[in-house]
């Protein structure tokens, strides 16, 4: 007999006044039921997108009841009923966000775009209210008040510290007035960062470069030409080759083809996307962000958006973020000059009459490379074949903290190209399910991220398995050939993997402050560490095997890798430091931006004298990870976190590779901890000390 399933409680409730065929749309919908799905991860197969817009009602009406029974509560306000209460409403709410809003970055089309933009400004009209709401502030700042008589333990007091100081910083002590202008203006920019980041993808996916004679691929690898075919081929263009603003694509590009002009064209859509005065124009809209984000952190007291943000960061504040970028430039900008001399003497020794321009860079970097250090990408890409790269994390983790990964093909999936793993604890015991999406297409953003659908978190002790997932743009693989990553790509996956290892091995009580609920400068230190064992010789025996022969990478090739390895780091370091300094400039203004934005752009990077050949990693109209994504006045946290990882790296290197009692350290203050913790605290109590940055200026060759 099939056994009925039984509707959540929620969904009674919420269910119990409306009509018998809305009461069956809600049944039906997937998004609105206990998911019946192994593990209890998204039944993808049942989801369409129709069934977004009504789940997003249904699950806003039913956090508003549970905010409101806080609210109405008659009895004395207590951490389990208002703190506690607080944190468990909006369950239904957040499971629907998780699933959309991986979905409008991962697997997008035109109806998600449109609700995206749609909703935005809803959803974020709804927090508002709910951060805004007098009643339910008086409530929290009731048990703030008296916290030190409550008996809490640390994780219950950093939860209710968290509590308060988001709805302090969300506008709850603002004047009426004054919260009816940040309401206005947070769902102005909800509406606006959604249209930068559709603009952008929009720009990537519409330029194609065409080539239909073979005379122009010279200096290509066999393994792009065929890849450019097959492009070619599935949009019907059969014995042309392709070229997209695509990594894959547009990287290889630069770094091989001779034809300059090519290069040239390339690199100007690559780099002028969102800035060619169309519909997906992004000056304005940044423009409108950057000021909105000022107007709003002024509303709160702030004189600076960076300021609002860094509060509650490592850096605490703009000065110490400057301080540390200011530190590196100039080393860093000198060697990239440096850099600059080396290729503009290949340049005339090839016969040129030309000084290096950025379209350049990549191509007569790869010669001085091979000629340097007899090293060329095409050598090394064999040895990176993506299941043994992503095999190689794999096993890094098991002899770290014992972890096994076991693929799964029962687990429902968004898009055939997704792989699922369920990952074992050194005990056997279910730690928790990664999602593995690596290849590039027209649906998804560009850039590699880590996201989660479903937070860890404990009930009654017992542990709530998260449900993680990583996302990048690899290259695919070409007939027979599994995809062969550059190295870069495969230190990609390592970072990507250090974060999902971030939500993976958290074991605290609330989902709030799991995994990688932490400070942005404080985040990358698990990602970027697991770069170092991608890169460690020892390592790289273990897991780079040729694809066909299997055979472990050579010492030699190694040895060519390692002499090479602060090879450009002028150039990369540069490129990265440019960003990170045109982001302060936006957000530590504290007047409104005026003028042209390109202007704007020119200026700061000719402030800190930045060479023509180069730009910055980001430009202002494609730069998402601050008009669109969670870095804004936080894109230094790469470097910030690089300080971090390069000494928490050496703890290991000091001892062993895989030393056991470092890595239960790591694991347990840093790994396991979540947001619980001060960071700066979490970090000396795993090494016994602060930081060093020396290991970073070694690792970059900037010493």
């Amino acid at each position: 007999m099939k056994k009925k399933r039984l509707l959540p409680f929620f969904l009674i409730v919420a269910t119990a006044f409306v009509g018998c065929e809305e009461k069956k749309q809600m049944t039906d919908n997937p998004l609105l039921l206990a998911y019946d799905t192994p593990f209890n991860v998204p039944p993808f197969d049942k989801i369409k997108d129709e069934h977004f817009k009504p789940a997003y009602e249904e699950a806003i009406k039913v956090h508003n009841l549970e905010i409101d029974t806080i609210v109405n509560n008659t009895e004395e306000p207590t951490f389990e009923n208002t703190i506690l209460a607080i944190e468990n409403a909006g369950s239904l709410l957040g499971n629907v966000s998780r699933v959309f809003d991986n979905l409008s970055k991962a697997n997008t089309n035109d109806s998600i775009n449109a609700l995206d933009k749609e909703m935005a400004p809803i959803l974020t009209g709804h927090y508002d209210e709910i951060s805004m709401n007098s009643k339910l502030f008086n409530r929290i700042k009731t048990v703030w008040d008296k916290k030190s008589s409550l008996g809490l333990d640390a994780e219950d007091l950093k939860l209710l510290e968290d509590t308060y100081k988001n709805f302090v910083r969300s506008g709850a002590n603002l004047k009426d007035g004054d919260k009816t202008k940040l309401k206005k203006i947070n769902s102005e920019l909800a509406g606006l960062t959604v249209d930068f980041g559709q603009n952008v993808l929009a720009e990537t996916n519409a330029f194609e470069l065409i080539i239909d004679s073979a005379n122009q691929l010279d200096g290509l690898p066999e393994s792009l030409k065929s890849a450019a075919a097959e492009e070619a081929k599935a949009k019907g263009k059969d014995g042309k080759w392709l070229f997209t603003l695509q990594n894959p694509s547009v990287m290889p590009f630069l770094q091989y083809a001779k034809n300059r002009d090519l290069r040239k064209q390339i690199w100007e859509a690559y780099q002028m996307r969102g800035n060619n005065d169309n519909a997906n124009d992004n000056k304005e809209v940044l423009r409108k962000i950057a000021n909105l984000r000022l107007e709003k952190a002024k509303l709160l007291g702030y004189p600076s958006y960076a300021a609002y943000v860094l509060e509650e960061s490592m850096a605490k504040n703009p000065t110490n973020v400057y301080a540390l970028l200011n530190k590196l430039w100039t080393p860093a900008l000198n060697k990239a000059k440096g850099e600059a001399t080396d290729i503009n003497k290949e340049i005339k020794a090839e016969g040129g009459n030309f000084e290096v321009a950025p379209y350049d860079w990549s191509y007569y970097t790869e010669i001085i490379r091979k000629n340097r250090f007899a090293l060329n990408e095409d050598e090394i890409k064999p040895y990176f074949s993506l299941p043994t790269v992503r095999e190689g994390a794999f096993a890094v983790a098991n002899k770290l903290y014992g972890l096994t990964f076991v693929a799964l093909n029962n687990v429902p999936v968004y898009h055939k190209d997704v792989e699922v793993y369920e990952v074992k604890d050194k005990d056997g015991s279910h730690l928790g399910l990664l999602y593995a999406d690596f290849f590039p297409r027209a649906s998804k953003s560009s850039g590699a991220w880590m996201t989660s659908y479903r937070n860890q978190s404990k009930k009654e002790g017992k542990r709530n398995a998260p449900v993680i997932s990583i996302v990048c743009n690899f290259t695919k693989p070409v007939g027979e050939q599994p995809a062969l990553l550059t190295f870069d790509e495969a230190s990609t996956l390592f970072h990507e993997f250090g974060h999902a290892l971030h939500g993976l091995l958290s074991n605290v009580k609330y989902k709030s402050l799991a995994g990688t609920s932490v400070s942005r400068d404080f985040v990358e230190l698990p990602s970027q560490i697991m770069e170092n064992w991608a890169a460690d010789a020892a390592v790289l025996k273990e897991y780079a095997k040729h694809y066909k022969t299997k055979e472990a990478i050579p010492d030699s090739l190694i040895a060519k890798m390692e002499k090479a390895g602060t090879f450009n780091q002028g150039f990369a370091t540069v490129e990265y430091l440019a960003a990170s300094l045109l982001d302060m400039n936006y957000h530590a203004a504290t007047t409104p931006i005026k003028g042209d934005i390109n202007a704007f752009e020119k200026e700061s990077m000719k402030k800190i004298g930045l060479i023509d050949a180069i730009i910055p990693r980001y430009r202002s109209t494609y730069f998402k990870h601050i008009f669109e994504g969670g870095y804004s006045a936080g894109y230094y946290a790469y470097i910030w976190s690089e300080v971090l990882d390069s000494d928490a790296f050496a703890a290991f290197k000091e001892k062993s590779l895989y030393d056991q009692p470092t890595a239960d350290s790591f694991r347990r203050n840093i790994l396991e901890k979540g947001g619980t913790g001060d960071p700066a605290q979490m970090y000396k109590t795993f090494r016994g000390a602060d930081p060093d940055p020396k290991y970073l200026l070694i690792k970059r060759g900037l010493n």
